[in-house]
């Protein structure tokens, strides 16, 4: 049976994938195009940002679609489908940018090898109408209408997202969100399945993993030791409370680093240094945090005043470093956008119960400083009394 503490982190954790899948999903629905355009059904893709609308006509086998995607006025995006396969290489796409004067275009080209030379292309499915293109607030649009090859509604779908130089459109970054780009759809259910579906499943629990253990357990524990050991009612639960919250997150801590660990040697020639460099140091650092509990000496011990300098400080460094090594991982990942709210809410509740209780905590840890003051010079003016 799952402890109470255990099972409202477990809620906690689903609380937020629900959330961050009500906010993904609200921002697919809510959107809204220009000209009254209307489209019957929508997909969130995982990576990149992007979501795809569309309207499937089963009379004459064409989808009018729009697809949209964030990026800056320095970078591209594209949409297309391969007709052979689930990949890259051999789709056709519609590709969007701007150029010097930031006039928005869009290029239809076939990516028929891993370096495409990018020239007008005729597709490979037939383009009725279209394709046009908007840019604003930050994101384009492309709107086109297609027939789906083959007549059939199930499509190799796939999507990327990358740099421009001068206007011209240079090659998409190896990052684990634009490797992932890829989905089948069925344009008449509205369902999808990844071929990385398992590798982005990986990732993504990688993500929740260190985001619940070193983002909220070990900040949790930290301020209830904090907070918590002030009362003379919460002692000694404040302790095992701690205890609790550390080992937790320490465990979910590590399994989340060995799995990052798994997937970095996966992607062999795609290194992000910075990220990895800052868990290998979240890693050392919690683990001396964990062996120093077994050197712990009692209060009363002259070492002890040392011990404290020495944990709390390395407390607080995971602390800070998990937090920026989790917007690391935002920026790599590149998840919907609700995952990263999420995780802001998170710190700002955790920032303000901090604030709560550092407001209420001062005076009474202030009298009771006075208190054991007051206990001590009377113990020491009854022993000179009594000598």
């Amino acid at each position: 049976m799952a402890r109470p503490g255990h099972t409202a982190w477990l809620l906690l954790g689903a609380a937020m994938l629900l959330f961050a899948s009500a906010a993904t999903a609200q921002d697919c629905l809510s959107a809204t195009f220009s000209g009254g355009r209307t489209f019957g059904r929508c997909n969130s893709m995982p990576t990149l940002g992007a979501s795809l609308h569309w309207t499937y006509h089963p009379e004459n086998g064409t989808a009018d679609i729009a697809f949209r995607a964030r990026s800056g006025t320095d970078g591209w995006v594209g949409w297309g489908i391969n007709p052979g396969r689930l990949g890259m290489a051999g789709s056709s796409v519609f590709i969007a940018s701007q150029d010097g004067s930031g006039t928005a275009s869009v290029l239809m080209t076939n990516l028929d090898t891993t370096s495409p030379s990018l020239q007008p292309a005729t597709l490979k499915f037939g383009v009725p109408a279209g394709p046009t293109v908007e840019y604003s607030g930050g994101a384009y649009t492309i709107f086109a209408t297609i027939l789906l090859p083959g007549n059939t509604t199930q499509q190799n779908t796939v999507w990327q997202a990358g740099p421009l130089s001068g206007g011209n459109i240079q090659a998409h970054p190896t990052a684990p969100a634009n490797l992932a780009s890829t989905q089948r759809l069925d344009f008449l259910s509205g369902s999808s399945t990844g071929a990385s579906n398992s590798r982005l499943r990986r990732r993504n629990i990688h993500g929740v993993l260190n985001a619940v253990a070193w983002g909220i357990l070990i900040p949790t524990g930290a301020i209830i030791a904090r907070y918590l050991r002030v009362f003379e009612s919460a002692d000694p639960a404040w302790f095992y409370l701690h205890i609790a919250c550390q080992c937790s997150g320490y465990i979910l801590g590590v399994a989340g680093w060995g799995l990052g660990l798994k997937l970095g040697s996966e992607s062999v020639g795609v290194t992000y240094h910075p990220h990895r460099n800052i868990g290998i140091a979240i890693f050392c650092l919690a683990t001396l945090q964990v062996f120093a509990l077994l050197l712990r000496p009692d209060k009363k011990n002259k070492y002890r005043f040392y011990w404290n300098i020495y944990h709390h400080s390395v407390g607080y460094s995971v602390i800070i470093l998990s937090a920026i090594n989790i917007f690391k991982g935002f920026d790599i990942l590149k998840p919907a956008t609700g995952y990263k709210t999420a995780y802001i809410v998170v710190l700002a509740t955790l920032g303000g119960i901090a604030l709560f209780l550092e407001a209420i905590t001062w005076p009474i840890a202030i009298r009771k400083r006075k208190r054991d003051a007051d206990k001590a010079s009377n113990g020491t003016a009854g022993w000179q009394q009594g000598a």
